[in-house]
């Protein structure tokens, strides 16, 4: 049995009839990620990695341990992050969305609007497998670090960090760089 505010835990610990939930949406609202994902028009594996952005993260609420936020920081959030440019989701079966000859292009754009780019959220803007996403991010990563080495002369791991590069997909792209890098 779900419970939604303290009004309705006290009525059931009482043992007496729950009050009814107001009927109209109030920005106190606190929401979980299934319903963040219903007001955002996104699936819930997307709030995964929206909830970790600074819009969102600065209002995180743990209740019973599951991290909630409030409507107006969703509806926020949602506003700030403007129209999704590419497909949402990948149907079952589907081939990929991107031509491969595109890919590349598409994954630099990723890329420069943010250097921790995950595989999921490629999957989700450019309709690609996991694997593909995986691949291509590793390979336009090192590239970059590849680029970076020979025109400043700087190691993988500087080149890394000045590209913004997370520690947590630094490896694949690191050791793909060093090979670009000494196999040009």
């Amino acid at each position: 049995m779900l419970l939604w505010d303290l009004e309705q835990v006290e009525a059931y610990r009482d043992g007496m009839p729950r009050p009814a939930l107001p009927e109209v949406e109030d920005d106190r609202d606190l929401l979980d990620r299934r319903e963040a994902a219903v007001v955002l028009g996104v699936q819930a594996r997307s709030v995964d990695a929206y909830k970790t952005d600074p819009r969102l993260s600065e209002h995180t609420v743990v209740v019973g341990g599951v991290e909630h936020w409030p409507r107006a920081a969703v509806r926020a959030y949602g506003a700030g992050r403007g129209a999704v440019s590419g497909v949402v989701g990948r149907p079952r079966g589907s081939g990929d969305m991107v031509p491969r000859d595109l890919l590349p292009a598409r994954i630099d754009e990723l890329l420069d609007e943010d250097p921790a780019v995950t595989a999921a959220r490629v999957v989700d803007v450019l309709g690609v497998s996991t694997p593909t996403a995986q691949k291509a991010l590793v390979r336009a990563r090192a590239e970059r670090i590849a680029e970076l080495m020979l025109a400043e002369g700087l190691d993988a791991e500087e080149a890394a960090d000045r590209l913004g590069y997370p520690p947590a997909v630094r490896r694949a792209a690191l050791k793909a760089a060093q090979h670009l890098h000494e196999n040009p």
